[in-house]
């Protein structure tokens, strides 16, 4: 069993155990925060549902139906999630407008207080393990898992400091004004997973600072050829797809020219860890000295204006 797989478990474990503390604490206070809480953590024991099942799905090799992988599936996954969010927050919403128009008295406040405290703290050291295995192996899944339950760390806090101010003051009716913060917090979560998973079921191109570092480790080997264009990038699950048309002078052997892209390609999967990069060798149809000088051991080619 691979680490993702592992600690995608681990999230489902957690958030079954705080969803039942939750549920229970919250059904004996009549707290609509605690039971927003619980309902939040259904969809994040969801979300690591969806996310245990895509990273597993993900991982398969290519195969002649799928000749890119599957890693997209973690992408659809973490739309999914971020859809089952947006369904959590407006029912938070809807159920505590009717609690402020009907309030009720906020029982066993201790009991709250301390569950809610201990969800933040679990899900603290679930969500920190979850980004580490995310960032370690590119996983938009365990990520989008992480992101759940870091947002459920803020919202159980808050819940927490809600049901000790109620305490304190005896003013009811900020429990279902807690539970409202929550569910704005969880839209506001909602909306940054769903842009960043599903922007690459779009083929959107790579982040402006992974460009950079391609074209800089292109551009390390200039000297040798006369051009290049056409650079595209896109990315499924944890893979990064480059190619680009790279020109070479027009006598320059193909032996030269592949061992030169072997090199760029070299450079760039040393700095980007799960790139697949297609380069497209052309010959320069211009003519131009620089390139009817090109000797096959060391290029001349300077000054780019004549190509």
């Amino acid at each position: 069993m691979n680490n993702k797989i592992k600690v995608a478990r681990l999230s489902i474990y957690s958030n079954t155990t705080l969803i039942v503390l939750k549920l229970i604490v919250g059904l004996i206070s009549g707290s609509v925060s605690i039971i927003s809480e619980a309902i939040h953590s259904t969809m994040d024991l969801l979300a690591a549902i969806i996310a245990f099942f895509s990273v597993r799905a993900s991982d398969k090799p290519a195969d002649e139906d799928h000749p890119y992988g599957h890693g997209k599936y973690e992408n659809v996954s973490g739309v999914t999630e971020a859809l089952l969010i947006f369904i959590a927050a407006i029912w938070i919403i809807v159920e505590s407008i009717k609690k402020l128009l009907h309030p009720e008295p906020v029982e066993s406040i201790g009991i709250g207080f301390i569950v809610m405290f201990v969800s933040a703290f679990v899900n603290h050291l679930v969500s920190k393990k979850l980004y580490t295995v995310a960032k370690q192996e590119d996983s938009i899944a365990l990520e989008a898992d992480a992101l759940h339950l870091k947002a459920d760390v803020f919202t159980s806090l808050g819940v927490g400091g809600g049901l000790l101010l109620i305490w304190a003051t005896k003013l009811n009716f900020l429990d279902p004004v807690v539970a409202i913060l929550v569910a704005i917090f969880i839209l506001k979560e909602a909306y940054h997973l769903l842009i960043s998973a599903f922007s690459p079921l779009l083929d959107v191109k790579l982040s402006e600072g992974e460009i950079k570092i391609i074209t800089e480790q292109i551009n390390k080997h200039k000297a040798i050829y006369c051009d290049y264009h056409n650079l595209r990038t896109r990315k499924s699950g944890k893979t990064k797809y480059v190619d680009l048309h790279l020109v070479f002078p027009e006598n320059m052997t193909v032996k030269v020219a592949h061992t030169l892209c072997d090199v760029i390609e070299n450079d760039i999967e040393t700095l980007l860890k799960n790139t697949e990069i297609l380069i497209h060798l052309e010959s320069c149809t211009k003519t131009c000295i620089e390139c009817n000088l090109y000797d096959n051991s060391h290029c001349i080619v300077h000054d780019k204006s004549n190509h």
